[in-house]
């Protein structure tokens, strides 16, 4: 059976075909699609986790328990979910673990370019790379065997083009699989210190074993084009490019397992040819590797560090090709990311941009406060740091800090990193001001629920964290709920709160615009007879409201009838339809 599949429904139908009974996630662009596939098979038991800690941790428990599992993040993910990962290359597994974790190289939704294969290195386990929707599905299969059979994690690197691209994928049924038996195993699965160490020994063997394994795996793969003296190594997205931007004028080492790499097939395929090149993402890992073994590449003296790959880069920086680029008679205005019409978490920001309040801001959809008009935003650091850099900043910069500074964070953040930063107000005495911008949802991934939603991943009702009784009961006793389409009620609130010799917590709630179950209220519309064109409306950034002959417009078709702009309007324009 042939399907056209995204790489991350690839992915899920490799876990499905695979066995996979347990999979347990935190969503994260590009990665997000893998576990909402997955939660389609109704054989594999799926859930959201509050962080990727948590899911790792869940998913090495039901690994130790015998079942075959899977957790899946993005590459900042990873990063959260390392403690974990560190600790579970030296226990091993019992059912085949599989991590999925999906690089972002250009940014397009991330904060960093983090290169994910430096955890693989350091924390001494498998990882493979796929390069089409095909691979994706036959590497996960691969993975859990690879697991089994060398007792290790096996993390699978996914990246943005790989994830989001779509290719055809040959599927076959499910292969169910009877759990393994647990047996008690202290000195394999408690890592103390004394356990450790004979376990640290068995993970250098362990890794020994791995790259025997990827000299001659059918992942790890050659390409002879007769008559070429150059050739390429490459992996995953780097290999379809360099395939299309070069074609058959060189040959290729197609690396599937980047993780341990292999020493005598790159050695043996080197020696092949008069010049050799690395074509990879981001860091310069292959190519160290190549230059440790001995081998002479060229790698980032012509690609560099930044930014993802293309087929006209390699074309441009191997061939001297430049694309013909088609231009156009008149200049295309650029058209930024904003906050969507009737977004709850307007009315906060242009309450803290009036009030020039110092904003420690987090990762999500409300991280666009920070562009124009709003500019609203001073840090974005990473999830949950808007709350514990908050605290920082306040107790170095003392009271008065305290009284222009706040923290905002949404309510999926919140529950996944931002707690312990709010223990750490109260427990360590700050008078800060921490703003939940609660809309119901987890935003900025695509509507995924959150322990605070009340619902499960498949939609299946669930126990929902009170936000204010969480609050209060981590110390904080100033805990107030607003609504952030009243303006002044929110104002009052956020300098009310500033001006408190106490932590205070403020909960903005309203649920996103976009949800579909949100009914909205009529659009608005000017008054063309009474707007004086004073622009004041425009302060607000929401694409529904322009300027059309000196006078504000409003589009109806965007329009959600929030009435945000209509208490700003000091000459009444703003009316109902």
């Amino acid at each position: 059976m042939k399907k056209l599949l995204l790489g991350n429904a690839a992915f899920a139908r490799g876990l499905y075909e695979g066995g996979c009974k347990f999979v347990s996630s935190y969503p994260g662009t590009p990665s997000t699609e893998i576990t909402e596939e997955a939660a389609k098979y109704s054989e594999i038991y799926a859930e959201w986790a509050p962080n990727e800690k948590v899911a790792m941790e869940a998913a090495l428990g039901a690994s130790v328990a015998g079942a075959r599992a899977f957790c899946g993040m993005k590459h900042v993910g990873l990063n959260v979910a390392a403690d974990p990962l560190y600790t579970a290359a030296y226990t091993g597994v019992n059912g085949g673990l599989v991590i999925a974790v999906a690089d972002d190289p250009g940014m397009h939704s991330s904060q960093n370019e983090q290169d994910s294969r430096h955890h693989a290195i350091a924390s001494k386990v498998a990882m493979l790379e796929p390069a089409d929707s095909q691979e994706c599905r036959d590497y996960v299969m691969e993975a859990f065997e690879i697991s089994e059979k060398f007792d290790t994690p096996v993390i699978v690197r996914m990246s943005t083009r790989i994830a989001h691209s779509q290719s055809i994928v040959d599927c076959n049924d499910r292969e169910e699989r009877e759990l393994l038996e647990y047996k008690k195993n202290p000195q394999k699965y408690v890592m103390m210190p004394a356990y450790a160490k004979g376990r640290h020994v068995f993970v250098e063997e362990r890794t020994a074993k791995l790259t025997e394994f990827a000299e001659t795996s059918s992942l790890n793969r050659t390409e002879i084009n007769e008559g070429t003296k150059k050739a390429v190594i490459t992996s995953g997205a780097s290999y379809q490019y360099a395939k299309e931007a070069l074609g058959d004028t060189v040959s290729y080492l197609k690396l599937g397992m980047v993780n341990p790499l292999p020493v005598k097939l790159i050695q043996d395929f080197a020696a092949k040819f008069d010049e050799v090149i690395v074509i990879e993402e981001l860091d310069d890992v292959i190519e160290t590797h190549c230059r440790k073994i001995g081998v002479n590449v060229k790698g980032k003296e012509i690609f560099g560090f930044i930014g993802e790959l293309s087929q006209s880069v390699i074309a441009e920086k191997l061939l001297g090709k430049k694309n013909d680029i088609i231009s156009l008679d008149e200049e295309i205005p650029v058209r930024p990311p904003v906050m969507c019409a009737g977004c709850p978490h307007r009315g906060v920001f242009y309450a803290l941009a009036k009030n020039k309040i110092t904003v420690s801001g987090d990762i999500g959809c409300y991280t666009l406060g920070a562009v124009a008009p709003l500019n609203s935003m001073d840090t974005t650091i990473c999830m949950g740091a808007s709350v514990s850099a908050l605290h920082g900043f306040n107790k170095v910069r003392g009271a008065e800090a305290e009284k222009r500074s706040v923290a905002v964070i949404g309510d999926s953040t919140f529950m996944h990193s931002g707690i312990t930063g709010l223990v750490n107000i109260a427990y360590n005495a700050t008078n800060s001001t921490v703003i939940i911008l609660d809309n119901s949802i987890t935003g900025m991934t695509g509507h995924q629920q959150n322990p605070t939603t009340g619902m499960n991943l498949k939609g299946d009702p669930a126990a929902a964290v009170n936000l204010e009784e969480l609050c209060r009961a981590v110390g904080i006793s100033r805990v107030r709920v607003v609504d952030p389409y009243k303006l002044e009620e929110t104002e009052k609130a956020i300098l009310e709160e500033l001006e408190a010799d106490a932590p205070s917590v403020i909960i903005s709630r309203r649920p996103c615009a976009l949800l579909k179950y949100v009914k909205h209220n009529p659009p608005l519309k000017v008054d063309q007879d009474k707007c004086k064109g004073c622009k004041m409306c425009l302060k607000l950034g929401c694409p529904a409201i322009s300027v059309e002959n000196g006078k504000a417009v409003i589009n109806h078709t965007q329009c959600v009838g929030c009435g945000i702009c209509s208490e700003l309007c000091k000459f009444d324009s703003i009316v109902n339809q």
